[in-house]
């Protein structure tokens, strides 16, 4: 017996034509209102899976040769629609970042806060939205390094990055104007070639990209825990190869999976689990993202001594001047400075 909430449509088609502005080569969707992801489920009949979310950034901003390529977690992101084609959410892509040699371990998730667009399952050009997209970052809560233990265990008075609910989060803006609207158009992006290991075309019903301006970090309204994001936020561009760095360009190639009748109940539920944040291990329902890699197929290599760095300037900057605030001991944050020393010492020996 079929469930209650799967929808039945067939495809039919004919939003992508009602209005002569959407049609490319420049589709012009201002005529819809931009939408919640979650205000209009009870509409969506018909969805496209991303099983396949392709990004690729700069390592190095003013280096081309630097730049690396990153699927992030599969199965979490999907684009729901009417079978007419009218598009009522977009579901965003989460990864983790992570260093188990130091025991760090950090969520990024593309937040699409706002969507409007079409679907077209019998065009080449498949479909054309418009959103609005915040990054964010949070702490994992399987993070083994003894300061971010500590840090779990005591900061409980102040919004600290401990959850997606607290997320630090990274303001984008559209290359070559300050909108906060971008354009998910029709192919993959023309910015650059992607290697073979990228492109999924044997596989996917179709691809669709878009480009985003990495901006500032969004104010969170106290001072001090300003001053402790931006650091974190520090420690998780090391991590992943300056992907959220200021002026950095991420673009996102969305590989489809083959269209297919949406079931309500699923999709909400879908939807809440990864509201709540990709779990403790980094896997979506379809296992794990990637590692990046550069178009030579190298792996991205994060320096151990930098992160601990950082950890050093956490403390030295932002805890012990602010102790109090943080429900903290100084004395204890002097001998977590003892420690991470130490653990400099190993890794620059290790390193010669």
């Amino acid at each position: 017996m079929s469930s209650p909430n799967k929808q039945s449509k067939s495809w039919i088609g004919g939003f992508a034509e009602s209005n002569p502005a959407f049609a490319y080569p420049h589709p012009d969707l201002t005529s819809l209102d931009m939408l919640d992801n979650m205000d209009n489920i009870d509409k969506l009949e018909r969805q496209m899976k991303i099983l396949w979310p392709e990004f690729s950034w700069l390592t190095q901003l003013k280096d081309k040769d630097s730049r690396c390529f990153q699927m992030f977690a599969p199965d979490i992101s999907r684009v729901g629609y009417t079978a007419e084609g009218r598009i009522y959410s977009i579901m965003c892509p989460q990864q983790g970042a992570y260093l188990k040699s130091v025991g760090i371990n950090l969520n990024v998730e593309v937040t699409v806060t706002g969507q409007r667009g079409w679907v077209d399952e019998d065009s080449p050009s498949l479909l054309a939205a418009d959103m609005t997209v915040t990054g964010k970052i949070w702490f994992s809560p399987n993070n083994d390094h003894p300061l971010l233990k500590l840090l779990f265990s005591a900061c409980n008075d102040l919004d600290l990055p401990f959850d997606k609910a607290h997320a630090i989060q990274v303001e984008t803006s559209n290359i070559g104007n300050t909108s906060s609207i971008f354009t998910l158009q029709r192919d993959s992006t023309t910015r650059f070639e992607s290697p073979d290991f990228a492109k999924h075309k044997d596989k996917a019903f179709g691809v669709g990209h878009i480009d985003v301006l990495i901006d500032n970090i969004k104010d969170s309204g106290n001072n001090t825990v300003n001053k402790f994001n931006d650091i974190v936020l520090g420690i998780f561009n090391i991590l992943s190869g300056n992907m959220l760095e200021k002026g950095n360009i991420l673009s996102w190639n969305v590989w489809f999976n083959t269209p297919e009748i949406v079931d309500q109940a699923e999709w909400r539920a879908h939807a809440k689990r990864w509201r709540e944040s990709i779990d403790v291990d980094h896997r979506s329902p379809d296992g794990n993202g990637t590692q990046a890699q550069y178009y030579n197929g190298d792996y991205l290599k994060i320096s151990e001594l930098k992160v601990l760095e950082q950890l050093l300037k956490l403390i030295w900057e932002v805890l012990i001047p602010h102790a109090g605030e943080f429900g903290l001991n100084e004395k204890i944050l002097m001998k977590m400075t003892e420690k991470i020393g130490v653990q400099m010492k190993n890794v620059i020996v290790e390193e010669i």
